[in-house]
C-alpha cells in the first residue's frame, strides 16, 4: 500500500514516522522549508514510548505529485483544509482512501464535496506532540492511538486492510466499528480541556487549585449535551473519564490550544468551539463564554498582523 501523509508534522509526522520506520511505503508531502530540515537531520521522532529515526525519508512537494496513492493519511489543522486539499488533489484517484484525523467534524462535509463520500474514512488521533528546535517530533505524553473506520458503521474489507498495514508499526491503530461516535468523544475532550485551560490561561492542576472545577465540569456538561443531541451521547465511562482529567489535583497537563495562544499562534477556535455551538442549535452559557474569549485573541492577532 502507497501511503501519502500530507505534512511532516506533529501527528502526520508522528504517525507517518513510525509507519515509515516500520518499512511501510510512506512518502511525505512537504513544504519546501520542511524539505530541507528532513533532507539534513532525517525524520526523528522523541517518545516515553520509543524513539525512531527515518534516516533518509521519502519526500514530495505538491507540484511533483505524479500518480495517485492508495491512501492519504490527513493530520494538518483544521483551518488548513482547504490548502491542503489543493496540495493533495493530485494524489487522489478513484481508488484513493483519504483518512483525516483533524479535529471537530466540518471537516468531513469538505472533504465530502471535493472527493466523494466514498473516498473519505472518519478519523481521529489521541496524542500529544510538538515539534522541536531542531525539527524533530517529541511526543509528549504515553498515548499514541490512531482510530480510523467507515463513516457508516461497520468493518469493511478496506478497513481491515488498512489495519493489517499499520499493525506493529509502533502505535496503537484501532479499526473501529464506530467511528463517528469515537471522533465526537474526542471532541467532546478536547473542546472541554481546550476551552478551559485557555480560559484559564493554566495546566488543568493550576485551574483545579484555584477552585474552578465546577466551571470545567459545566464545560464538559454542555459539550456532551450537544453530542447527545446529535445522537452520539457518551457512554458513562467516558464521560467519567473527561471529568476525572478534568478536575485531576495537581494536574500539569495543557493543551495545544493554550500552547500555540502562548506561542501567539492561530488556533482552531472555530473548529473546536465554534462549530460544537453551532451543532446546539443555541448559545450555551460556558461555551460562548470560552468562544468570545478565544475570539478576542484571534481579533488582537488579526490587528497586530501575525500570520
Amino acid at each position: 500500500m502507497r501511503i501519502l501523509v500530507v505534512g511532516a508534522g506533529g501527528i502526520g509526522g508522528y504517525f507517518g514516522g513510525r509507519l515509515a520506520a516500520a518499512g511501510r511505503d510512506v512518502t511525505f508531502l512537504v513544504r519546501p522549508k520542511r524539505a530541507e530540515t528532513l533532507l539534513l537531520n532525517g525524520l526523528i521522532i522523541r517518545s516515553p514510548l520509543g524513539d525512531a529515526h527515518v534516516v533518509q525519508p521519502k519526500l514530495v512537494t505538491a507540484d511533483r505529485i505524479s500518480e495517485p496513492f492508495d491512501l492519504v493519511l490527513l493530520g494538518c489543522k483544521a483551518y488548513d483544509i482547504d490548502d491542503a486539499i489543493a496540495s493533495f488533489a493530485p494524489a487522489v484517484g478513484p481508488e484513493t482512501t483519504i483518512l483525516p484525523t483533524l479535529n471537530g467534524m466540518a471537516h468531513l462535509d469538505v472533504l465530502e464535496r471535493r472527493f466523494g463520500a466514498e473516498s473519505v474514512l472518519g478519523g481521529t488521533c489521541f496524542i500529544s506532540t510538538t515539534i522541536a528546535p531542531d525539527g524533530a517530533i517529541l511526543h509528549m505524553n504515553d498515548t499514541h492511538r490512531l482510530s480510523f473506520g467507515e463513516r457508516a458503521g461497520g468493518l469493511s474489507s478496506r478497513i481491515e486492510t488498512i489495519a493489517a498495514v499499520m499493525a506493529d508499526a509502533g502505535f496503537q491503530a484501532e479499526a473501529s466499528a464506530n467511528i463517528l461516535q469515537s471522533m465526537w468523544d474526542k471532541w467532546v475532550f478536547i473542546a472541554s480541556s481546550a476551552g478551559m485551560t485557555c480560559l484559564m490561561r493554566s495546566a488543568i492542576g493550576d485551574y483545579v487549585a484555584a477552585g474552578a472545577s465546577d466551571v470545567a465540569l459545566q464545560v464538559i456538561d454542555e459539550c456532551a449535551s450537544v453530542a447527545a443531541g446529535q445522537g452520539f451521547a457518551l457512554d458513562a465511562a467516558a464521560l467519567e473519564r473527561i471529568r476525572g482529567m478534568m478536575t485531576m489535583a495537581g494536574s500539569t497537563i495543557t493543551t495545544s490550544m493554550l500552547r500555540d495562544i502562548e506561542a501567539g499562534a492561530r488556533i482552531e477556535a472555530e473548529q473546536i468551539i465554534g462549530d460544537m455551538i453551532v451543532q446546539s442549535g443555541t448559545r450555551p452559557a460556558m461555551l460562548s463564554l470560552v468562544h468570545a474569549h478565544l475570539r478576542a485573541y484571534e481579533i488582537r492577532r488579526e490587528r497586530e498582523g501575525r500570520r
